[in-house]
């Protein structure tokens, strides 16, 4: 059988787009040299490296996609400081079973205790975990649903917008919804109960969700769909920005 030089596998390799080959080739041959590897080992080694470079981009990919305004992981949270139904339930959570269970989380309380810090470091981990996540204000929902509404791609959106494993909900309760609005809003949720997981941020409790959806009778069948088999965590405590702001303060005028 015909032999081949080094540079003729990498231009393979090149040709393949297998990038991790490319890069640590030459090292990975020495190496096995060094170590006596059998041939069965040395591929092994290199397809596994390759494939640790097309998860790492895979990742990467799906964080890109889902938007998120922040990258905010669950490990650089303050956990002492998180309302005491969050610490009870986070490791719960962290496990992503509500994900495979279709559950819903909705986090209430008021601003500044870590609702939108928990909900997104959750749909990072997802999205390490190969989920497709999807993470949208309720403000910018509106927008998306009325373009593709003025430009008759409703369905479409729809059709996408229920296949994402996760889609993350922030700011619930900042917006006072048009009848319209709200009857969109609750059609387009509606679409993912009990088939895959949304959650909720929101400062209002369900008894003022009435105020922002114009509607009782509409609110109630809302919070009857998104609660239901859901995780719901009550969020109210400390602001954790201002817990944060006087203790920058402090620290200043220390110095």
């Amino acid at each position: 059988m015909k032999k081949h030089t080094i540079d003729q596998v990498i231009d393979l390799a090149q040709t393949l787009k297998l990038k991790s080959i490319d890069d640590s080739l030459i090292e990975d041959l020495k190496l096995s040299v060094k170590e006596d590897w059998t041939t069965e080992t040395l591929l092994y080694h290199i397809l596994e490296k390759e494939k640790i470079r097309k998860d790492k981009s895979l990742i990467k990919g799906l964080i890109t996609r889902a938007r998120f305004p922040q990258i905010k992981y669950l490990e650089t949270i303050e956990r002492k400081e998180l309302p005491k139904d969050m610490s009870v339930i986070l490791p719960q959570l962290e496990t992503l079973k509500f994900i495979k269970e279709n559950r819903n989380i909705v986090l209430t309380g008021n601003p500044g205790t870590g609702k939108t810090h928990i909900a997104t470091g959750l749909g990072l981990m997802a999205c390490k975990h190969g989920y497709k996540v999807l993470f949208i204000t309720i403000h910018e929902l509106f927008t998306r649903i009325n373009e593709s509404y003025t430009e008759h791609s409703l369905r479409k959106f729809e059709n996408n917008f229920k296949k994402y494993d996760l889609v993350i909900c922030d700011e619930f309760g900042y917006v006072k919804f048009s009848k319209e609005n709200a009857d969109l809003l609750f059609n387009l949720l509606s679409l993912r109960a009990e088939i895959k997981s949304t959650i909720i941020t929101t400062n209002l409790a369900f008894e003022k969700w009435g105020e922002i959806f114009g509607d009782p009778i509409l609110a109630g069948a809302m919070i009857d769909r998104l609660t239901h088999n859901a995780y719901l965590v009550n969020m109210n405590g400390d602001s954790y920005r201002i817990k944060e702001t006087l203790k920058f303060n402090q620290n200043v005028t220390q110095k």
